[in-house]
């Protein structure tokens, strides 16, 4: 056991210094330069701005944060963190069976904080420094840059407003929550069957190569204080990430977060192949009202998650925030009525799910549409993640153990779509920043529904492609030196008592 976690160890080491190295191949070499925006089809709230803000003229002063925009973000992201710890180990742990409970609560637990601590490391420069189109550089590795202890200041981030900036510190830990969960989503289509030691190699991997360039490219751009003159502009927007320069919009992650870790989900359940008994006798989950809590509790913690996008209290906040109340209570009742019709009795676990599928497809959405949107975007999700997890689960022959690739890549692929329907003004949407000099919206009558939406297909085949090729890497690597799966005896007698020597309840 000593030299298997010798052995393990080292590998994590030498998967941290790849992901270290290889980048710097695709990163331009020249350092980030004060944050500025595209003016390609891009909501001014589309995405978390990344580089520091540009300095201001030398007549004015720079700006300072204001107190209650450090207060929101500070609030958002701690719910973000309880989406993960405890919210998204609760709702996963109800639906295993008793004997892997305290396995999953562990993957999530130890991911979310290996996560965070390589977010710190060089994860937050490759995703939010100035790179390429694909790749950040290294102008943040270790956090470098965004405090200066002798001066005692701090540097700032840009937000989607002009002359409002927070501290990069607070977006670097905001952030980090969402690198972080992205992660431990993929982790319920592997359970009950997954080595400990598997799970931690693939996701340095796959933060390092497939979660780190997607959120650079949907997200990553020099902030609206760059743009001051519209010389500057086809320089600016070269500088941002490849589906930013496209005009996709994502507010909060439908793309980055969801489609993401649904697809790599998918590639680990036919890796990994399907649990003993799929398909012949029932692996029910262990504990309902447990995954009601969790699904209760991600409910909260999603309004840091996607109002906290907006990077400020405000407006956009306020949409966000009442978006994803609406969107979430309207999937909860369209899977509900849906299930009741098709299968004659309504479930809590299809209510918990339908909590989840809402909040999913709103993701993207969120301060991108009306609320008209929300309302059909809610109702949408409901019905067809439902169809999603029944129908075609059995079309794909796949055991995705807690549904991730049902609920999460399906509701953020009908999510990311259906934002570029209601986006548009003539919808009740708020539309997108045409022109970043001057801040003009563009109108209804220059708003595009099938331009949008051709453009967020696109951000959505580049995500599924990425993903999916990383993941398969990542799979296969961790095979290659550990394995992926627990001996069918392990696997029989549970996680628990295999891979962690305890047992969630004693009789």
């Amino acid at each position: 056991m000593n030299r298997f976690v010798k052995k393990l160890a080292a590998s994590l080491a030498l998967f941290c210094m790849l992901g270290l190295n290889a980048a710097p191949l695709l990163a331009q070499d020249k350092p980030a330069e004060a944050p500025a925006a595209p003016m390609a089809k891009a909501d001014d709230k589309a995405a978390a701005p990344v580089a520091p803000a540009a300095p201001a003229a030398a007549a004015t002063p720079a700006p300072t944060p204001n107190k209650g925009d450090v207060a929101w973000m500070l609030t958002s992201t701690a719910l973000v963190l309880m989406m993960s710890v405890p919210a998204l180990a609760l709702f996963y742990g109800g639906m295993v069976r008793a004997k892997n409970m305290l396995s999953v609560l562990m993957q999530v637990l130890v991911t979310f904080s290996l996560v965070t601590v390589l977010w710190c490391v060089y994860g937050y420069s490759l995703a939010f420094s100035e790179g390429n189109a694909f790749f950040g550089g290294f102008d943040r590795l270790f956090l470098g840059g965004t405090f200066d202890s002798a001066k005692g200041e701090f540097a700032m981030g840009a937000t989607f407003s002009k002359g409002v900036v927070i501290p990069e510190l607070l977006f670097v830990a905001f952030q980090a929550t969402f690198a972080a969960i992205t992660c431990c989503l993929i982790l319920g289509a592997l359970a009950e069957r997954i080595k400990f030691s598997a799970v931690l190699i693939f996701v340095v991997l796959w933060l390092t190569f497939a979660y780190a360039p997607i959120a650079h490219m949907v997200w990553f751009w020099m902030g609206p204080d760059a743009y001051t003159d519209p010389k500057l502009v086809d320089g600016l927007n070269a500088k941002a990430g490849l589906l930013w320069q496209w005009g996709a919009l994502d507010f909060a992650g439908g793309t980055v977060v969801h489609i993401n870790a649904g697809i790599a989900g998918l590639v680990g359940a036919y890796m990994l192949g399907k649990r003993i008994g799929f398909g012949k006798e029932a692996l029910t989950p262990h504990n309902l009202p447990m995954t009601m809590i969790g699904a209760s509790l991600l409910w909260v913690g999603w309004f840091g998650f996607n109002a906290g996008s907006a990077l400020e209290s405000g407006n956009s906040a306020t949409l966000a925030f009442i978006n994803t109340f609406l969107a979430t209570a309207c999937a909860v009742l369209a899977w509900t009525f849906g299930e009741w019709l098709f299968k004659g009795k309504p479930s809590m676990l299809g209510a918990a799910s339908g909590v989840v599928a809402g909040l999913v497809a709103i993701t993207p959405a969120a301060g991108n549409v009306g609320i008209p949107g929300a309302f059909v975007i809610g109702l949408a999700a409901g019905f067809v993640c439902l169809w999603a997890v029944n129908q075609l689960k059995r079309w794909l022959g796949a055991d995705d153990s807690l549904d991730v690739f049902g609920v999460h890549a399906i509701g953020g692929i009908l999510g990311a779509l259906l934002t570029g329907v209601f986006n548009d003004p003539s919808l009740g949407g708020p539309g997108f920043t045409a022109d970043w000099v001057t801040g003009k919206m563009i109108t209804a009558a220059e708003y595009s529904i099938a331009g949008q939406v051709w453009t967020q297909a696109q951000a959505v085949g580049v995500t599924i492609i990425w993903s999916g090729v990383v993941a398969l890497v990542a799979y296969k690597i961790a095979d290659l030196i550990v394995g992926l799966r627990v001996t069918e005896e392990e696997e029989r007698e549970g996680l628990d008592v295999n891979s962690h020597g305890e047992t969630a309840y004693h009789t």
